[in-house]
C-alpha cells in the first residue's frame, strides 16, 4: 500500500524534473553556444555554424546544366581545389546579388592572394560584376565572403535582358588543398521609381567619433552569418579562441554612417610577436565585402579600426572604390573577428578578451524610393528592437530572441507540474476517502 508521503515524494520528483526542464532554456540574447557552455581550452574549436535550413546543391560545371537559385533559400556546396562551378538565375528588371561565403578547413595553410572568385555572366557570357575575396597577408585559413551582381541601369547596354543568368565560383588558390565549404544566398533589389542622385558628395564627414559611452556589456559573437550576434552602438566584450571567428550584425540605415574598431587584451603570460594576430572583416546586407584590417599583438593591449567609410546612400555605387562602393544600401551590416591560430602556441590555447567599439554617426534618413518592397536593404523597428536584445538571425526568425522557445519550454513545464499535482491531488483524495 503507498503512503501519502511516498506520494508526496514522488510528486517532489515531478517539481524537479518539470524545473530541470526549464533550466536548460537559452537566456534572451544568448546563442545556443553560449546557452550550452563554450569549448573548453585546448578542446576543438567551434566550427562554422551553417543555416540549418540550407538546401544541398551540386554546382554545375557548365552553365547549360546550372541549378537554378532561388531568393528567400540558402544553399550549400562543397568547392574542389582549382574547381569552378555555375549556378542560374532568372532575373526580371530589378538588381540581383549572389553572395558566396567560403569556409576553408580551419586551421589550413594559405598564401598571399589565395581565395576565390564569384561572377555573373549573362547567356553570351559577358560579365555583369564580380568581386574576389583572398586571405590577403594573414595566412591562415578563415571564413570569406563576396558577391556577384547585375544592376539595372538605363545607361548600360549590357546585362540589361530579362531571362536567365549564370553564377560562376571559382578557387583562385596556390597553397590550400582542402575543398571548401560554401553557404550561398541569392537577393533581390527592387530599382528605383525615378532616378536619384548619382555624383558622389565632396564633403563627408571622415573623422573617427569617441568611444561610445557606457562601458563594456557582455556579447559572445555567433559562429556563422545565421547566427551573427545583433549590436548596437555600444561597447561589446567577447571571448575569442585561436583559429575561432566570431560574427556580428549591426543594423545600419539611409544617412548613417558605421565605425568599428576592435581590441585584443593584454596578456599575462607572455610578450612575444604576432603578425597580423587578429582580422577584422565588414560585409554588407548582400554579404558582399566592404572593408578589413589587422593588427599584429605582442601581449599589450592591440586595437584596429576599419576605415572611416561613408554614409550609406544608394549613389555610392557609382563608385570604383570597393568600401564606398558596398555602403550601397540600408540593413544589416555583418563584422567578423578572426584570431590568428599561431597565438596558441605562444600564449596557451585559451580565450583572448576581445572588445568591439561601434558607433553609428547621423539620423536615419528616408529610403532612395524603391519601386517595391526593399525586403533587407532596409532597417524595421524590429531589427531596432533585435539588436537592443542581441538576436541572431536564426533567433528572430524563431520567434524574436528565442521568446518564443522560453515560452514553449515554460508552458511545457508549468503543463508537466500542473498535471503531476492534479494527479497527486487526484489520488490522495481516493485514498483518503477510502
Amino acid at each position: 500500500m503507498k503512503t501519502q508521503a511516498g506520494i508526496g515524494r514522488r510528486a517532489g520528483a515531478l517539481i524537479t524534473a518539470a524545473a530541470a526542464v526549464g533550466a536548460v532554456v537559452a537566456l534572451p540574447g544568448q546563442t545556443a553556444a553560449a546557452a550550452a557552455g563554450s569549448a573548453v581550452a585546448g578542446g576543438a574549436v567551434p566550427p562554422y555554424t551553417f543555416d540549418s535550413s540550407a538546401q544541398r546543391i551540386q554546382g554545375a560545371a557548365s552553365s547549360s546544366d546550372a541549378v537554378e537559385l532561388k531568393t528567400r533559400q540558402t544553399y550549400r556546396d562543397t568547392l574542389k581545389r582549382n574547381g569552378k562551378v555555375y549556378y542560374r538565375v532568372n532575373l526580371d528588371q530589378q538588381n540581383a546579388y549572389v553572395s558566396v561565403v567560403a569556409v576553408p578547413k580551419a586551421g589550413g595553410k594559405v598564401e598571399y592572394g589565395d581565395g576565390f572568385k564569384v561572377s555573373m555572366q549573362d547567356g553570351s557570357g559577358t560579365e555583369c560584376g564580380y568581386q574576389q575575396a583572398n586571405f590577403s597577408s594573414s595566412e591562415y585559413t578563415r571564413p570569406l565572403a563576396a558577391y556577384a551582381r547585375r544592376i539595372v541601369d538605363a545607361d548600360s547596354s549590357t546585362c540589361q535582358r530579362a531571362g536567365a543568368y549564370y553564377v560562376l565560383v571559382e578557387r583562385e588558390s596556390k597553397a590550400s588543398t582542402d575543398d571548401w565549404e560554401l553557404e550561398i544566398r541569392y537577393a533581390s533589389e527592387p530599382v528605383l521609381k525615378k532616378a536619384g542622385p548619382t555624383a558622389l558628395p565632396e564633403v563627408w564627414a571622415s573623422g573617427t567619433p569617441g568611444p561610445p559611452a557606457g562601458g563594456p556589456r557582455a556579447r559572445q559573437g555567433g559562429s556563422g552569418v545565421h547566427d551573427a550576434t545583433s549590436l548596437t552602438q555600444g561597447e561589446w566584450r567577447s571571448d575569442i579562441r585561436p583559429g575561432q571567428t566570431l560574427f556580428y550584425r549591426v543594423p545600419v540605415d539611409w544617412g548613417q554612417q558605421l565605425f568599428a574598431t576592435a581590441e585584443l587584451g593584454s596578456s599575462a603570460t607572455g610578450d612575444e610577436y604576432i603578425g597580423h594576430a587578429l582580422v577584422l572583416s565588414l560585409e554588407n546586407p548582400a554579404l558582399g565585402h566592404v572593408d578589413e584590417n589587422t593588427v599584429s599583438y605582442s601581449g599589450k593591449p592591440a586595437t584596429l579600426a576599419l576605415d572611416a567609410l561613408r554614409p550609406v546612400a544608394h549613389e555610392n555605387r557609382s563608385s570604383y572604390d570597393e568600401a564606398t562602393n558596398g555602403m550601397r544600401f540600408a540593413g544589416w551590416y555583418y563584422l567578423s573577428a578572426t584570431l590568428n591560430p599561431a597565438m596558441a602556441k605562444e600564449y596557451g590555447d585559451k580565450t583572448v578578451p576581445l572588445t568591439l567599439r561601434v558607433s553609428l554617426r547621423g539620423n536615419a534618413k528616408p529610403g532612395p524610393g524603391y519601386d517595391g518592397d526593399p525586403g533587407r536593404f532596409s532597417v524595421s523597428a524590429d531589427d531596432k528592437e533585435t539588436a537592443e536584445k542581441g538576436a541572431s538571425e536564426a533567433q528572430a526568425a524563431s520567434g524574436s530572441d528565442s521568446m518564443r522557445v522560453v515560452a514553449a519550454a515554460g508552458i511545457g513545464s508549468g503543463t508537466i507540474l500542473l498535471l503531476g499535482l492534479g494527479g497527486w491531488t487526484l489520488v490522495a483524495r481516493r485514498r483518503a476517502a477510502a
